[in-house]
């Protein structure tokens, strides 16, 4: 809808869709600029102060306002960012989103935007979940134009690209896909961008898992992760370098990379700041680590359910008491007490978290023990299944990797080594199925297809040549 060439019943139709009277922090400004008039709309708390007085103290100095809004904003108009529309949507939405709208009497049916907009932000500190012994330690922030800042810091490629989009009817929720023009696929940028115009929802309430969730279709039995998050802008910005895409979200620390393979989450910041010999040290560390976090237990609980097939020398890891519950219930009893701790250190108060997680595992394990409920086997090979989880970040792949052990010891408590076997077999057909962004890429690259230089680079970091 546009605005109608009358001054006052522009001023009128925004105030009422805007509400000045109703709100307390949309604010309504008339300065008087000799025989004309300037009504400015703006939202309190979400403008830059300093810029808007200077701005205030030159339009008072002006004696008449010119007959042309785009004529002011080329000759008069002293702020970078600023521009002219006649759009009234876009103006209630810039208005929402802390831009400054100009409504002049002079302007006919054209208002000039001032984008001296500012964010509450914190300062862009490491995040918690993904540190690195060497190396940069800012990271991505809620407000969306400091993330790109830091991208652009970075990767100072003219081809570079920042396309933005606006989702959500009532969130109007900012959104930027970044890629380096020549090296990510066409084909994935456009679909991406496609399915962001698309998407038909009222708000995405939840940020990134909201996006991802309208984004991609899942389903809902195979719980491996889609995407790979990061809240830090050197590993985006060597995805980009790398040809893949990311999808920066306002009000959210994450930042999406696409398309994403399930041996992506296997690669770490230290990889690359660690010299190459350690590099691919801790590369077939967090590999051996991975798989034992997934079969541990189960290949145990099949051990103890088949002794006669475990060797001589591993004899001594079979429980010589089984406890007065179930070995199995046992195991799944362990997996939801971890769980239970992990929900009780994030609700408790930082200065307490550590000490009463420690404290509530040892109490815990030691009473089981004592009152037969576990045997110290169960806790030993439990307490190495939680700690390996956090050699990699992705909550989700965590908890993928957990459902597909839960899955493996329920099929083994019922079925024994057929059921071992069936559940391995239904692991690799849930990861083999599993579909990227756009299902042009396999989720098992580089072993389908195979690319021998692609998968012996996940084992040894190379060394970076000139």
């Amino acid at each position: 809808m546009e605005l109608m060439q009358n001054y006052t019943e522009n001023v009128k139709g925004l105030e009422e869709t805007l509400r000045v009277g109703e709100n307390f922090d949309v604010l309504k400004k008339v300065l008087k600029i000799g025989e004309d008039e300037i009504t400015m709309f703006y939202i309190d708390g979400l403008i830059k102060d300093g810029a808007m007085q200077k701005l205030f103290i030159y339009l008072l100095s002006l004696r008449s306002l010119p007959c042309d809004a785009e004529h002011f904003l080329n000759e008069n108009m002293p702020y970078v960012e600023s521009s002219v529309s006649g759009d009234r949507e876009l103006l209630v939405q810039m208005v929402l989103s802390g831009a400054t709208v100009l409504l002049g009497s002079t302007f006919g049916n054209r208002a000039l935007i001032v984008d001296a907009r500012t964010y509450p932000a914190r300062e862009t500190a490491e995040p918690e979940n993904d540190r690195v012994m060497r190396g940069a330690r800012d990271g991505f922030v809620e407000t969306l134009i400091f993330n790109t800042a830091l991208i652009r810091r970075r990767v100072r490629d003219p081809m570079l690209t920042m396309h933005y989009a606006t989702v959500g009817r009532a969130s109007k929720s900012d959104i930027v896909v970044c890629y380096v023009k020549g090296r990510a696929d066409e084909g994935l940028v456009t679909h991406i961008k496609k399915r962001i115009a698309s998407l038909d929802t009222d708000a995405l309430t939840m940020g990134h898992q909201s996006l991802a969730e309208t984004l991609i279709r899942t389903r809902w039995y195979n719980p491996f992760p889609k995407i790979r998050y990061t809240e830090r802008p050197d590993v985006a910005s060597a995805h980009l370098l790398e040809g893949s895409v990311i999808v920066l979200l306002d009000n959210s620390p994450a930042a999406m990379i696409l398309p994403t393979a399930i041996f992506d989450f296997l690669q770490e910041n230290n990889d690359f700041y660690l010299p190459p010999f350690t590099g691919t040290y801790l590369r077939v560390v967090r590999h051996l680590v991975f798989w034992l976090t997934l079969f541990l237990t189960p290949v145990w609980f099949l051990g103890v359910l088949n002794p006669q097939l475990v060797p001589e020398w591993l004899a001594f890891s079979l429980p010589s008491e089984r406890g007065t519950v179930p070995v199995y219930l046992q195991l799944l009893l362990a997996e939801f007490v971890i769980d239970g701790l992990r929900m009780a250190s994030m609700n408790t108060p930082s200065m307490l978290s550590n000490s009463l997680s420690v404290v509530g595992g040892l109490i815990l394990g030691e009473f089981a023990v004592s009152a037969g409920w576990l045997i110290p086997e169960v806790i030993l090979y439990m307490s190495f299944v939680a700690i390996a989880n956090f050699t990699q970040t992705s909550f989700e792949l965590g908890y993928a990797l957990k459902f597909m052990r839960i899955l493996l010891l329920t099929l083994t408590a019922f079925f024994n080594i057929w059921g071992f076997v069936g559940g391995v077999i239904l692991i690799l057909v849930l990861i083999a199925t599993n579909k990227t962004v756009n299902g042009g890429r396999s989720y098992l690259y580089p072993l389908i297809p195979f690319s021998g230089k692609a998968l012996l680079s996940l084992f040894i970091r190379r060394k970076k040549r000139s």
